[in-house]
């Protein structure tokens, strides 16, 4: 009777887990603002057949196939008069106080302050069909509160804080501009270009453009390659999806063309690009599960911390970023990147054999008693970052008891990360554990290294 009890039990846990996997999909098509969306689209030439707005379970709003797409298919082909590029808003009413501001603005500013001002108008937009079905908070670092900073990894926050603080800086700096849109609107500027407002567009723009390369004009500065697509940024970033994307200048639509295929019913997903998870969270505001391109980052400070009894230490970090070897060191599931171990044997050599650093950074070996010292250091290395994520994570369980909503979904974000580092990391260890050398070794100081040769 055990036996069956126990046998009932772990069936009802794998139809339970069978029922958890299977995404549920609720179509969106009929709501009012997808309504208005396809309605505005239509006038402007675009017809979908083979996509509709969609809630999914595991991945949120999104677009599911309608019938089953084939390799090499178009599921996508916009015209160009649905595209909001820079063209857009110097051609309407906001073109005349953008063509005559000196210092000339850049695109990502002049798009930002037209959907701030289009959100403004209301309903009286053009574009409110698509400004209406915009998120109103994103999930990327401009939104992130001081707690949600304080749980990222050394590697990310330090670019999560910059993000954070440069569209603070777009704000202030362009206090004079804003006041002189005055005339067109119907409330004081103050109330209209807020920071939250600027924020909320810069972030639209930012994770949902597409590149789209412009010509340049007299009236913007810096590269143009921004154009906002309605419907189409509705598709969701998978890592192993293949597609086509660009803008024909044949038909003059913005298309994207499936490699991989769907079937019906299933979720369409495009390709941001081979970013990993770290590059997502800060340009898009997610991370993606099962993420082959993900990696963890080992930053300077940690290493500086781990070996700072080296007296020579200064000068072979200096070398190292001298010769760019100081970016990009990062472990995987696999164990460390050859970049990673190629500074390490450099970083295990002493101040007298200074004229074989640079043969070490192209690829010469190093003795064995320096290639385990370069292997316990690693991971002495993966074992610092593990106990950092332990911590984060556990910080996180707190704040999570009494956070609003709003962080609660940045936090989901981070900890996604976080978990992601924790199984890395695991893996990376139990490589380098493999690695022929004895684990009950102390790390050699620098010191007994000199002395060794």
């Amino acid at each position: 009777m055990r036996g069956r009890s126990h046998r009932a039990g772990r069936a009802l846990r794998k139809r339970r887990q069978k029922q958890q996997s299977i995404v549920q999909t609720v179509s969106l098509c009929h709501q009012p603002q997808y309504v208005r969306l396809m309605k505005f689209l239509h006038k402007q030439g675009f017809t979908s057949t083979l996509l509709q707005p969609a809630l999914f379970t595991d991945t949120g709003r999104g677009l599911q196939a309608l019938k089953t797409i084939k390799p090499g298919q178009l599921i996508i082909s916009l015209p160009e008069s649905c595209l909001l590029t820079t063209s857009t808003v110097l051609d309407s009413y906001l073109g005349q106080y953008i063509k005559n501001w000196k210092p000339r603005l850049s695109p990502l500013l002049a798009l930002c302050v037209f959907l701030v001002c289009e959100q403004h108008r209301g309903k009286a937009s053009d574009w409110f069909p698509y400004i209406d079905v915009l998120p109103t908070a994103y999930t990327c670092p401009a939104y992130y509160t001081d707690d949600v900073m304080a749980v990222l990894p050394t590697s990310v926050r330090r670019r999560a804080l910059e993000q954070r603080e440069a569209v603070r800086e777009i704000h202030s700096v362009n206090q004079d501009f804003f006041r002189s849109l005055q005339p067109i609107l119907s409330r004081p500027v103050e109330e209209v270009l807020t920071y939250e407002a600027l924020r909320w567009a810069w972030c639209s723009v930012n994770t949902r453009s597409v590149f789209m390369s412009h010509p340049s004009n007299n009236f913007l500065s810096g590269q143009d390659v921004y154009a906002l697509a309605p419907f189409l940024d509705l598709l969701n970033h998978r890592p192993d999806v293949q597609v086509k994307a660009s803008f024909n200048e044949v038909t003059r639509c913005y298309e994207i063309r499936s490699i991989s295929g769907t079937l019906r019913y299933q979720q369409a997903f495009i390709n941001y690009g081979s970013h990993d998870n770290q590059r997502l969270m800060l340009e898009y505001g997610f991370a993606a599960s099962g993420n082959p391109h993900s990696v963890v980052y080992v930053d300077t400070d940690l290493l500086c911390d781990v070996l700072k009894g080296d007296r020579s230490l200064d000068q072979k970090i200096k070398f190292l970023r001298e010769n760019n070897f100081l970016q990009n060191l990062t472990v995987s599931n696999e164990g460390p990147s050859w970049r990673l171990m190629t500074a390490l044997r450099l970083l295990s050599l002493p101040q007298t054999l200074y004229p074989q650093w640079r043969a070490v950074l192209l690829g010469q070996a190093v003795c064995e008693e320096r290639e385990e010292w370069s292997i316990r250091t690693a991971m002495t290395l993966c074992q610092r970052l593990l106990q950092d994520t332990h911590r984060a994570l556990d910080k996180m369980s707190h704040v999570l008891q009494q956070c609003d909503q709003s962080v609660r979904e940045q936090m989901d974000v981070v900890h996604s990360l976080r978990q992601e580092e924790r199984c890395i990391l695991g893996s990376c260890l139990e490589a380098l554990g493999g690695m022929q050398i004895q684990p009950d070794e102390l790390l050699p100081s620098q010191s007994d290294v000199d002395a060794a040769s």
